[in-house]
């Protein structure tokens, strides 16, 4: 790669690093969803870019939920009783992303994105 695709390239990740948080702050981990498609547009290849997505989503929703949490719109004790499931379904999900092939992985990424955007629609 090209000295000035690769400048090009690294000066992306800062507009597309706010669209993320942005997007993350406005929906949650939703923000995630955006953040594969991008990291793939800059050339993070296959499970790397589901992995890197949640290793960015992690502190942006603790920034989002502490700015929540501030303005009291929730409470801890509402989140804890959803947390052993998170925390187990987590771990389950980065066990299983290494031995998922990708073209699965993103097929079924689809069809969550397609659920997601029916129920936003029609609700």
């Amino acid at each position: 790669m090209g000295f000035w695709k690769r400048l090009k390239k690294k000066w992306l990740v800062y507009p597309l690093g706010l669209a993320i948080g942005l997007l993350g702050g406005l929906f949650g981990a939703g923000g995630g969803m955006i953040a594969v498609p991008m990291l793939r547009a800059m050339g993070v290849q296959g499970n790397k870019s589901h992995a890197t997505s949640l290793a960015i989503t992690l502190p942006l929703a603790v920034a989002s939920g502490f700015l929540y949490f501030q303005a009291g719109h929730f409470h801890f004790a509402d989140a804890w009783i959803y947390l052993p499931g998170g925390v187990a379904g987590a771990l389950l999900g980065g066990y299983l992303l290494p031995r998922i092939k990708t073209v699965w992985l993103r097929r079924a990424f689809g069809v969550i994105i397609l659920f997601s955007a029916g129920r936003l629609l029609w609700k």
